[in-house]
């Protein structure tokens, strides 16, 4: 019996953009912080050595499994985890994420961020507490096993159990039958889950994701000549009280993943306060003299957003409006393939069984920091009404509680982890031993 009322469990989700970990039966995780890293590419050799020492357990993991960077040394850089870490700019600091495409490419970071969550957030000792971690639909065996090596190597944990993105945020919601539509930072996905497992070949994936309409935002801003200061790039004086002066400072070793990183921080928030999805699709002409909505930019200065606040959003259900953008080219070539969030869930509905299709439609579930930009719930029904088979009945449902949604999956993971029939499904240490990481597919399907 792991979970019982003395040790709780840690639930973990590692997502694109944010990583969210804390006890089971709790309503909100404890520690939330961003899930990319700065990184600095040291070469004294005091540091590397002690460097060296700290990371050898990551690489003696067995049969040989090296993390993907065998060539760049772990031992030649220091990472900084959390959001204070990053918030202070330091030469040189490359900002790195370790997820690609919902695919860890990093072990190496992945590492330093658990470990982060473990030693510094929660402030606990992963020997003594069983995990549960969430993971994408998109996992591959190979990923999963890794998972496990680490996780029972590495920090020794009790037990372990990888649970499926979508199947809890189906089961935060109290169904074990539903279509979850999770808007995340990296991408889309739409996924079936029937009895609390994952239709696997109907599951659909897009690359629009929070982080790709942020980036949206700031060249769209950009080209109207707006520039968006990070906030280490000038300080503020008060003149007289109430009014300041801009003082611009000067980094000129700051790299450009910093920069980066830090105007999309303003813009993502400029994103979440005025955005929202339009009742109808966008066109310039009908948008051109909609009011416009100020903000203030930490630098002090106030810009005025139009049009932007519903075209931005409007990406999701029409993608080929990413070609209007400028300095969005790059993409714009495979904005034709990428499908529209209700073509998605018309596509993986249909995909299913002919059986549960109408459930499906009465149960779709919105969850992902960016399904809580406001009007998307009543617009994805709108357009699913006109799509979908006549019979059907549609129903698009999302907690009104904005932090519900954004941490759905955190939340089903705690859910589940704490309830008294699951504690027999756990992965144990004991079985690890005896039959390996590659037991993990025949407990956690």
């Amino acid at each position: 019996m792991y979970g019982g009322d003395e040790v709780s469990a840690v639930v973990i989700d590692l997502g694109h953009h944010i990583c969210k970990a804390g006890y089971a039966g709790e309503d909100a995780p404890k520690a939330v912080f961003p899930s990319v890293i700065g990184s600095i590419e040291q070469l004294e050799l005091g540091d590397a050595v002690k460097f060296e020492k700290d990371s050898e357990p990551v690489l003696d993991a067995k049969d040989g499994v090296r993390p993907s960077d065998s060539n760049k040394n772990p031992a030649k850089r220091k990472l900084y985890v959390g959001s204070q870490a990053l918030g202070y700019r330091r030469d040189s600091m490359e900002v790195l994420s370790p997820v690609k495409d919902g695919v860890v490419v990093d072990w190496d970071i992945v590492d330093n961020i658990w470990d982060h969550a473990f030693r510094e957030r929660l402030l606990i000792d992963p020997t003594e507490h069983p995990m549960l971690l969430a993971e994408p639909c998109s996992n591959t065996l190979q990923q999963r096993e890794r998972t496990a090596e680490l996780m029972f190597e590495k920090y020794k944990v009790p037990a372990l159990f990888l649970a499926k993105n979508a199947v809890l945020t189906s089961f935060a919601s109290g169904r074990a039958t539903s279509l979850v539509v999770d808007c995340g930072g990296g991408s889309t996905t739409v996924a079936p889950v029937q009895d609390g497992y994952v239709l696997q070949k109907a599951v659909s994936t897009s690359t629009i994701g929070g982080e790709f309409l942020t980036d949206c935002m700031l060249k769209s801003l950009e080209s109207k000549g707006i520039t968006i200061k990070p906030r280490y790039s000038f300080k503020r004086k008060e003149v007289r009280p109430g009014e300041f002066q801009t003082v611009d400072l000067d980094f000129p070793n700051t790299t450009e993943s910093y920069k980066l990183y830090s105007q999309r921080l303003i813009a993502s928030d400029i994103k979440e306060c005025v955005c929202r999805a339009p009742d109808t699709p966008y066109d310039e002409s009908s948008y051109a003299n909609i009011p416009t909505t100020a903000y203030e930019l930490p630098d002090g200065q106030t810009i005025e957003i139009g049009a932007d606040r519903f075209k931005i959003p409007d990406i999701l259900f029409n993608p080929s409006i990413v070609q209007t953008i400028p300095g969005m080219e790059s993409f714009a070539g495979s904005a034709s393939s990428v499908r529209s969030l209700p073509q998605m869930v018309i596509e993986s509905i249909n995909r299913c069984d002919v059986d549960i299709r109408r459930e499906l439609f009465s149960s779709i579930l919105l969850s992902g920091g960016t399904a809580s930009m406001q009007q998307l719930k009543e617009r994805l029904e709108k357009d699913l009404l006109e799509e979908s088979p006549q019979a059907a009945r549609v129903k698009v449902l999302a907690s009104g509680n904005a932090t519900e949604r954004r941490f759905s999956v955190w939340i089903g993971g705690s859910i589940l982890a704490s309830l008294g029939s699951f504690q027999q499904l756990w992965f144990s240490k004991a079985e690890y031993e005896e039959h390996g990481s590659s037991y993990i597919q025949r407990k956690c399907p």
